[in-house]
């Protein structure tokens, strides 16, 4: 985030990229924690619960380090970082869903190669650019 807000780029973008790459990452986790034997395996093995641990943990780590809830950092009276993760996270499990909707119609294939991959940074990318030439961020 620091890197970001020094290239100029604003904290609501940078947030929905956090936030799906969070996202990501627990869709990945959660298929390698299926196979193991744990404690906590349903838990670990579920990508939404997941989500929203990796979630909860970022926003608390953006409030330890003082980066939320500042004035001049909203956009609709929310916190940008917050609306970012949020829509971030929100995105990404609508772009899963979408290829989960389409390999179904699809008698469980996919529809092209890397289209678990596609659908879901296509989303994301859609709704950063809606973002940023909507709100001129």
């Amino acid at each position: 985030m620091l890197l970001a807000k020094k290239l100029g780029i604003d904290d609501l973008l940078v947030s929905i990229w956090i936030s799906a790459l969070n996202t990501a990452i627990s869709f990945y986790l959660a298929s390698k924690f299926q196979n193991d034997k744990m404690m906590f395996k349903k838990f670990l093995s579920n990508p939404w619960l997941l989500s929203l641990l990796l979630f909860a943990t970022t926003l608390i780590y953006f409030q330890t380090t003082g980066q939320l809830h500042h004035p001049k950092n909203q956009l609709l009276g929310i916190d940008k970082i917050i609306f970012g993760q949020t829509v971030g996270m929100i995105s990404m499990f609508v772009g899963n869903f979408i290829y989960g909707l389409t390999k179904y119609r699809n008698d469980g294939k996919a529809l092209f190669p890397y289209s678990k991959v596609v659908f879901p940074v296509g989303i994301v990318l859609l709704i950063t650019i809606a973002f940023k030439f909507g709100f001129g961020l």
